[in-house]
């Protein structure tokens, strides 16, 4: 099993900006086009599947609790971004933190190595008590696919694209502007191939040239029990597929709970009301309450007080990835004031008064008394 923090060099409380600079330090150092070692490539691709594990809240969480089978039991994908392939070192530095470190090699001016496809979003609704014992669900999803009529390059079949006149396929061309100051160059993407190099006379006409086509699909999507909002599931290269023999983007689906008119979460930790009447709490009686599983008895113990929490242990929500461990359903005791006494009922909080006080009602109770025995 591998220790992502030891891949990393960096211990477990590491932060996020110290994980991201561990990752930069360690990319430079394995990275292919750089390292020639033959356990380089291995090594760069464990160095992201660690770097995209521990910079997500919600893997993050996972793995430290259960390592990698933990991620794969929540479903989260434990795929990282380059165990497809990679391409330049500047270019990763890029699309992670939005600038390079000035590193180049002969795949930065090539327009036609490989680039991964774009990740996808799907925020999908569920139930309250689907997310607390998981759920199968099937959603439609619309993908870049590969056009099967020209494999993805584009061309009409029998034909092949040309190499760009304009940037002669480098997909770039240089600006030069004039100004009072001097001369500035501008390296800009080519606009006559749109950065690809490549030239389609004959375009493919299935796909318009793109070499891509969007696609809609059905795919069963397996939430585990536990899953709360925001929860995130990875569903590996199911996003837009890449170019040139890149690898396909994730599908990451994002959780989103419905709220349940009766029972509220706290983490694992579900809390309900439990009405009880005043003789309930003076006496004490075992009561029917609603809970995930069903209807189950409560007792109520003698004595008790307004706001107590009384517990069912192991009915609240499975552990994400342990979902043989739960918490516990939490009531909180409300003690209901009658209303509407009957003459007889008004006579009995009578007596109970002089008893539980050990005197005669005041002047002024004895008023209100009659006021609510004559109504």
């Amino acid at each position: 099993m591998s220790d992502y923090y030891e891949i990393l060099g960096i211990d477990k409380n590491a932060s996020k900006e110290e994980i991201k600079s561990a990752f930069r330090k360690k990319a430079r150092q394995y990275h292919p086009d750089v390292n020639k070692a033959p356990y380089a490539e291995e090594k760069f691709k464990e160095l992201g599947r660690a770097y995209e594990t521990l910079m997500d809240d919600n893997k993050r969480a996972a793995y430290d609790r259960y390592g990698e089978d933990g991620l794969k039991d929540a479903g989260f994908s434990t795929s990282g971004p380059f165990d497809g392939g990679f391409g330049d070192l500047n270019d990763i530095f890029e699309n992670f933190f939005g600038g390079g470190f000035g590193f180049s090699s002969r795949s930065s001016s090539n327009p036609n190595a490989p680039q991964n496809g774009a990740d996808l979003r799907l925020n999908l609704q569920i139930e309250f008590k689907e997310a607390v014992f998981g759920v199968k669900k099937e959603v439609k999803i619309s993908h870049l696919e590969t056009c099967d009529a020209c494999n993805g390059t584009g061309a009409e079949k029998g034909s092949t694209p040309e190499t760009c006149p304009t940037c002669g396929g480098s997909g770039r061309v240089q600006q030069v502007t004039n100004t009072p100051l001097g001369s500035f160059r501008q390296i800009t993407t080519c606009p006559k191939c749109d950065g690809t190099g490549k030239i389609n006379k004959n375009p493919c006409k299935k796909c318009g040239g793109d070499g891509r086509l969007e696609v809609e699909r059905t795919l069963k999507i397996n939430i585990p029990a536990g899953v709360d909002n925001g929860s995130r599931i990875g569903l590996s290269q199911e996003g837009n597929c890449g170019k040139n023999g890149g690898r396909p983007g994730d599908l990451i689906v994002v959780i989103y709970v419905a709220e349940h008119e009766e029972f509220k979460r706290d983490g694992v930790e579900i809390y309900s009301a439990a009405e009880i009447s005043f003789p309930q709490a003076a006496l004490g009686d075992t009561i029917i309450v609603n809970t995930l599983e069903g209807e189950k008895e409560l007792v109520i113990p003698q004595g008790i007080e307004q706001d107590k929490i009384l517990q069912l242990k192991g009915l609240g929500v499975p552990y994400l990835g342990n979902s043989s461990k739960r918490g516990n359903h939490n009531f909180v005791v409300k003690i209901k004031t009658p209303q509407n006494l009957n003459p007889e009922e008004k006579q009995l909080y009578k007596k109970l008064y002089e008893l539980n006080c050990n005197k005669k009602p005041s002047n002024k109770f004895i008023d209100k008394m009659k006021n609510v025995l004559h109504n």
